[in-house]
């Protein structure tokens, strides 16, 4: 606030006005009083005050401004510049007088001041006493506000810290004040939005339009176990008051009210997990990928750690006994927990657990049990110290069990468990871990199930193809059956090496199309056919009519078969085919030429019939058969696949064992697609 001195000189006086402060809102009114009761300071706000110009009153008695008190009472001026001059801080209420004659209450501040060397001087500092009343009312309005107000209010600066917030607020949220201040809203909230409400704060912050009874659904970190549902209004924070940009706001718990919008919250949170865990369970039928997926699924939004584990039944048809202890096998297993928590449920593949664990009530209820980690709980369920001691440490605070049951058979347990910073299971949770554990176990059994028949035709397979091929002193042979995937059934590829009469020796390989048992039955039926038809001396074509006929009788509905029988006197093979892809011949001087002028119709197709070839082969030249697995590839045409089986056979020559391992690392991907069947022959001429 700009003074004024005896001459006219403008300067500024110990106290003036800046913008934006209080000051601006309540005029207040500075100047100074001599030690003769003279006016020798005068400022704008005194001219706003009392009318007077400078000029009228600097070197002008004081009186002027007061009005006139009682008769007999001390002069108004003189009692105040006796009080500042003796007191050294004075402050009361006195009649003041306008220079058009108004009389008003005002509130007056003396103080005295004394400057160098000179003489002293008495400031004051005057107030209409209205204004100062209505700033008064306004500041306890605030301060009851604050104190008593059952509406959450919060003030944020512009990175979303707290500055202030009352106690209403601090119990919604479960912690004190203090632990508020200077923290990130995120940090005291739990929030499950992709980070809406934040967005929805930072623009507010920077300055956009209010936020008014926005229905927000948030956990307060010191709740963790509470849903809340508020009513939020948010403002932007001017500077005034000097204060610093940020954002005001008013929170209203309306939980109660709301109840609805927190369980269609839940609800949606459930169906999201169900709805994923649906879409990541059972991609393939591999029991063991099946069982991490379930795993994959629950964390992080349902839990902090999770096992699958299959029980290890004695047979099929044992009934479980609860007085029995009980095996499983840890198949699966994740944890978003440090150390040891990561060691406690991938360190153990066989667990046993004791007649009376939380696992026995879960098999014996058939319904999901949750319970918390306690010296009860691991007394009953885990057997062995140190890993009772693990499960301790590992952060655990509760875990909910739930039985994998599918098609009436339990095949296993899915635990599931938290840590103490997340709530405890609830009713809800406990419901939605049999929903997840009813969908895993119905994919589990089928991936079990798919195993089983896989492993029984993998099985059947192996015991229909040869276990020993015939030999002979003029056909070295080396042979290789590679088994397609685990994801691609087993197929009907066969082959076999059959001694025939006079020193000749037969040459079979065969295609049934289709996987699974019924081709391996239909495989090993066509094999042991063809070697009981061989041995009767059948020319190619002859045997293949017959097998033939055999297909269709059986049902065989599509199979290709490849005969060959070499004479070593003559140095002949005689061939015939049924469909399938021709064979190759490598001669000493590395040329290979492909057998491609007798193919035939498919077995089982009927009504074509089938002739035999022969063509001379040489001393050491050799035969390569084969199933359309080795040289088919997928998105690539067949002659791709035989160009480069005829590059590998003519490459560099060496012993037929090691040939065939360099044709099948080089032509099959790892993992094959499909069964492949290679039978190498290298042949000699009898002296």
């Amino acid at each position: 606030m700009p003074s004024a001195r005896p001459g006219g000189e403008e300067t500024h006086g110990p106290f003036w006005s800046e913008p934006g402060t209080l000051l601006e809102h309540v005029p207040v009114a500075v100047f100074g009083l001599d030690d003769g009761g003279l006016v020798c300071y005068w400022g704008p706000g005194a001219r706003d005050l009392f009318g007077h110009d400078a000029t009228a009153v600097l070197s002008k008695p004081g009186a002027v401004l007061f009005a006139d008190g009682p008769p007999g009472a001390p002069d108004p001026c003189s009692l105040l510049t006796e009080r500042g001059r003796t007191q050294g801080y004075w402050r009361g209420r006195l009649p003041a007088r306008h220079r058009d004659g108004t009389v008003f209450d005002c509130g007056f501040r003396a103080f005295s001041v004394t400057g160098s060397g000179g003489p002293s001087v008495v400031m004051v500092l005057a107030s209409r006493s209205d204004e100062l009343d209505r700033v008064k009312t306004n500041l306890a309005f605030l301060d009851a506000l604050f104190e008593t107000c059952p509406i959450g209010l919060v003030m944020l600066d512009q990175d979303l810290r707290y500055v202030h917030l009352n106690q209403a607020l601090a119990d919604m949220d479960g912690l004190p004040i203090e632990a508020h201040l200077g923290r990130r809203m995120d940090e005291i909230m739990i929030m499950s939005d992709g980070g809406e409400y934040r967005r929805m704060l930072r623009g507010v912050a920077l300055g956009g339009a209010p936020v008014v009874g926005t229905l927000v659904g948030m956990r307060p970190r010191g709740h963790p176990d509470r849903d809340q549902v508020r009513s939020v209004s948010f403002f932007p924070l001017s500077q005034a008051v000097g204060s610093r940009p940020g954002v005001g706001g008013l929170m209203l718990d309306v939980t109660d009210r709301e109840r609805a919008i927190l369980e269609a919250t839940a609800s949606r949170r459930r169906l999201a997990l169900l709805d994923g865990a649906s879409t990541r369970i059972g991609t393939t039928l591999d029991v063991n990928v099946t069982a991490q997926e379930l795993v994959d699924a629950s964390m992080p939004d349902f839990c902090d750690g999770a096992v699958v584990e299959v029980v290890e039944w004695m047979d099929e048809v044992e009934d479980f006994d609860p007085a029995r202890p009980l095996f499983t096998r840890r198949i699966a297993s994740g944890t978003i927990l440090p150390p040891p928590a990561t060691e406690l449920v991938s360190g153990v593949e066989t667990v046993r657990y004791p007649p009376g664990s939380v696992i026995h009530d879960v098999l014996r209820t058939g319904r999901a049990i949750s319970a918390v980690v306690n010296e009860e709980l691991l007394a009953r369920t885990v057997l062995i110290e140190s890993r009772s001691r693990l499960f301790a440490e590992s952060g655990l605070a509760c875990v909910l069990v739930a039985p994998l049951i599918a098609r009436g058979t339990v095949q296993g347990i899915a635990m599931f468990g938290r840590s103490t910073g997340r709530p405890a299971f609830t009713r809800d949770d406990v419901s939605l871990a049999g929903e997840l554990a009813s969908r895993a176990a119905i994919c589990l059994d089928n991936a079990r199930l798919y195993s089983r028949v896989q492993d029984i035709a993998l099985t059947l397979q192996r015991a229909l193809l040869p276990s020993a091929l015939a030999t002979s002193p003029y056909v070295d042979v080396a042979h290789r059956y590679v088994p397609g995937s685990r994801i691609t059934e087993v197929g009907g590829d066969w082959y076999d090496v059959i001694s025939l009469s006079d020193g000749r020796v037969g040459l079979v390989v065969g295609d049934v199309m289709g996987h699974g048992v019924s081709a391996a039955a239909a495989m090993g039926r066509l094999r042991i056919t063809t070697k009981a038809l061989a041995r009767h001396d059948s020319e190619p074509d002859d045997l293949l009519t017959e097998l033939d006929a055999c297909a269709q009788e059986a049902g065989i509905e599509l199979a290709t078969c490849l005969y060959i029988v070499y004479d070593p006197k003559s140095g002949r093979a005689r061939i015939a085919s049924a469909g399938h892809p021709p064979p190759l011949v490598l001669r000493p001087d590395g040329t290979v030429e492909t057998i491609d002028d007798v193919l035939g119709i498919p077995l089982g197709v009927g009504g074509c019939p089938f002739r035999t070839i022969e063509i001379e082969l040489p001393g050491n030249a050799s035969l390569a058969l084969y199933t359309d697995g080795l040289i088919e590839t997928r998105g690539a045409d067949l002659e791709v696949g035989l160009k480069a089986l005829r590059a590998e056979l003519g490459g560099e020559p060496g012993p037929l064992e090691a040939t065939a391992d360099r044709i099948l690392a080089s032509l099959l991907p790892a993992p094959p697609a499909d069964d492949a069947v290679l039978v190498l022959a290298r042949v000699r001429r009898a002296r």
